[in-house]
């Protein structure tokens, strides 16, 4: 079950974290990941690391998020999973945050889920088969925290998105679902330091941080095709810290 053998798959956001996680699980399950990120020395060293390719894109430019998706159906006349992971959570309080402060949030976070989303939706309509998965959270539609206004906002729109792309190609035999982690302990989380990462594990029921590896393995089941009647979804990865 869940084979994904020669699927080709394009993780944004994959050097590190969450995305470097999904990036090993899909490898593990047979598929082709294709990473990218905005540092081209770090995306090189991360992709020999794992044996993958890289492509350097930052996406909140929309033609380099179409060039990206180009460059990939190139080399591999096809795209079958795209995960939609790049993004960004910055600390601003809104009295001293500034439009700055917002639109880089949301050009990232939302615009750049929307750019790419886009552009693998133009490949995989004429295949006629894909599978789109989305990191979201469980900060924006489940909780807030305080300092992360944009950040909510920003992970909220991602899932309204989501739904309505689901609805719009659902009968292209592509699904798009969104995948809403709790704490994963990332490098981003790393920097909070030891008394927050204690604090965050006392608000877990099952009294640990989820692995990168815990939302790969929930990207490798959606991208299956045990999964090709489920869309417009969303999956909580948490540990079950938002029913407690």
């Amino acid at each position: 079950m869940f084979n994904l053998t020669g699927k080709i798959a394009l993780i944004s956001g994959g050097t590190k974290g969450i995305g470097k996680g999904i990036a090993k699980v899909l490898k593990k399950s047979g598929a082709i990941p294709i990473i990218s990120g905005i540092n081209s020395i770090n995306g090189q060293k991360v992709a020999e690391e794992l044996e993958v390719d890289f492509i350097p894109l930052d996406v909140s430019n929309q033609i380099a998020c179409k060039n990206a998706v180009d460059h990939i159906v190139k080399k591999y006349s096809r795209l079958d999973i795209l995960c939609s992971n790049a993004g960004i959570f910055p600390q601003h309080h809104i009295k001293k945050m500034t439009v700055e402060d917002w639109d880089y949030v949301l050009n990232i976070n939302l615009k750049g889920t929307f750019f790419l989303v886009q552009s693998a939706l133009n490949v995989m309509e004429k295949q006629n088969n894909g599978r789109i998965i989305i990191t979201s959270s469980i900060t924006g539609e489940k909780l807030g925290i305080s300092g992360s206004s944009h950040y909510s906002a920003s992970k909220a729109g991602q899932l309204g998105f989501m739904r309505s792309a689901a609805l719009e190609y659902a009968e292209k035999n592509i699904t798009i679902n969104a995948i809403m982690p709790g704490y994963i302990l990332t490098e981003g989380l790393q920097e909070f330091g030891d008394d927050y990462l204690k604090q965050f594990r006392n608000e877990i029921p099952t009294c640990r941080l989820g692995t990168p590896e815990d939302i790969g393995y929930t990207v490798c089941f959606l991208a299956s095709n045990e999964a090709k009647y489920i869309t417009g979804q969303t999956i909580i990865v948490d540990g079950g810290m938002t029913i407690s």
